[in-house]
């Protein structure tokens, strides 16, 4: 009989739906490219309101579909339609505003046409695999995301929502008038940046295009080597002047790593944290919600882990805000989104709700339920009408990120731990070397 086996097996978790949905993002990133050069020249035009621009170039042909990976992708979309899941990727170039109809939208129309040109991060939920080879990490700045771009003389830096934060003069290419002004179309330049109160400074967070160059369909690890050499050479990151108004500076971003991550979490940086920011190495830059990229955050490196309310108190239950559908359902703002449940046809008809509206709702002792990393039951208790300010419902990250902090918060220690185990494990296994 042989003898016993006496090393600990490593039993390999139930895949979450995030991981699941990281899987399934970068392949949809390989099968679909975008036509960015065209979407970067729309994008600016519209944020610095120029004339729109003529017909781009035409799109490079799409390789030809799998069709395994096709039923997959076909079979996730209506798995999220009936409510199991996070959300899924960007939307796909026919779901998009051009920009001539954009740039006539107004109110909320114009906030989430603007808020989908941003690449924005899910919450993380678990634990990436092969964290310390695939993901670098960052410690985000506090402050209000944005655009900012630079073209014909002017940089503009826009919200969110779609508002004018600052119009300026920059060092950044294009972005005044008394240097590297070509008055060609090529000369925008587009940074996702946060812009810190406190000492007044974008700190860029990533780069979309460059001297008319699109870095859209480039990884992050050419996005983010472009961004530190560059943004430096421009002179973007020296102090403010006469034709510079304001100082950029590119936030430190480290390979994964126990050290990298060490580094990002407690290491001194210029601007006030909030939280840390995990980027897959291989993402390509896309509008929307992505499992590619994520925010995680604890009390240690953010001022605000658990949501408050209007008056900054910290709720006794949890508050979400969904959106209502014409069947009663409520929804996330996920693309494809998520279903946490439906209204009564009373509360609707008594409320006069329509189909659109934010509603606000608070989690009852009931909780979530899941099924397989999937949510499968909400315990929800109305509350009224969101904000009217607010232009979108809450991701289904966000919600299930805020509900395992009051309940099971993912902890530093559990992504060190990650990173532990999977040096353990390859230390277990080393390559053997063949003879002849």
């Amino acid at each position: 009989m042989a003898p016993p086996d006496h090393r600990r097996p490593f039993k390999r978790p139930t895949i979450s739906d995030q991981q699941r949905r990281r899987e399934l993002s970068l392949l949809r990133q390989a099968q679909h490219r975008l036509d960015a050069q065209h979407r970067a020249r729309c994008l600016a035009s519209t944020v610095l309101s120029l004339e729109a621009p003529g017909p781009g170039p035409g799109p490079e042909p799409e390789p030809e579909p799998v069709p395994e990976l096709e039923l997959e992708l076909a079979a996730e979309s209506e798995h999220h339609v009936e409510g199991g899941g996070g959300g899924g990727d960007s939307r796909s170039p026919s779901k998009e505003f051009d920009v001539r109809q954009a740039s006539k939208l107004r109110g909320a129309e114009a906030r989430k046409w603007f808020a989908r040109q941003l690449m924005l991060p899910e919450w993380m939920i678990d634990v990436p695999d092969r964290l310390p080879q695939d993901w670098y990490v960052s410690a985000r700045p506090a402050g209000k995301r944005c655009f900012v771009v630079s073209a014909d003389g002017i940089t503009v830096s826009r919200l969110r929502n779609g508002s004018v934060l600052h119009r300026f003069p920059s060092a950044l290419p294009g972005g005044s008038r008394t240097r590297d002004v070509s008055g060609s179309a090529q000369s925008y330049s587009i940074l996702d940046c946060i812009f810190h109160e406190l000492d007044q400074t974008y700190y860029v967070i990533d780069m979309l295009c460059w001297r008319g160059y699109s870095l859209y369909d480039c990884t992050a690890e050419f996005r983010f080597f472009w961004l530190n050499s560059k943004l430096v050479e421009s002179g973007a990151c020296d102090p403010p002047s006469q034709n510079h108004r304001y100082r950029f500076s590119a936030v430190p971003v480290y390979n994964c790593d126990e050290n990298g991550l060490h580094a990002a979490y407690t290491g001194a940086v210029t601007y006030i944290k909030d939280g840390l920011l995990f980027y897959n190495k291989q993402a390509h830059y896309q509008a929307g919600n992505t499992p590619l990229a994520l925010v995680w955050k604890d009390e240690k490196c953010s001022q605000y882990v658990i949501d408050t309310d209007s008056n900054g108190n910290v709720p006794r239950l949890q508050q979400v805000v969904l959106e209502l559908q014409d069947d009663f359902k409520l929804i996330t703002s996920d693309d494809p989104p998520v279903v946490f449940g439906s209204l009564d046809n009373d509360i609707v008809q008594k409320s006069g709700l329509r189909s659109g509206y934010l509603l606000k709702f608070a989690i009852s002792d009931g909780g979530l339920s899941f099924v397989d990393g999937r949510l499968d039951r909400a315990d929800l208790q109305y509350l009224g009408k969101s904000n009217r300010a607010r232009a979108f419902a809450d991701s289904y990250s966000k919600v299930i990120f805020q509900y395992s902090v009051r309940h099971s918060p993912l902890r530093i220690d559990d992504l060190l731990a990650a990173i532990s185990s999977r040096d353990d494990r390859e230390n277990e296994h080393p390559d053997v070397e063949m003879v002849d």
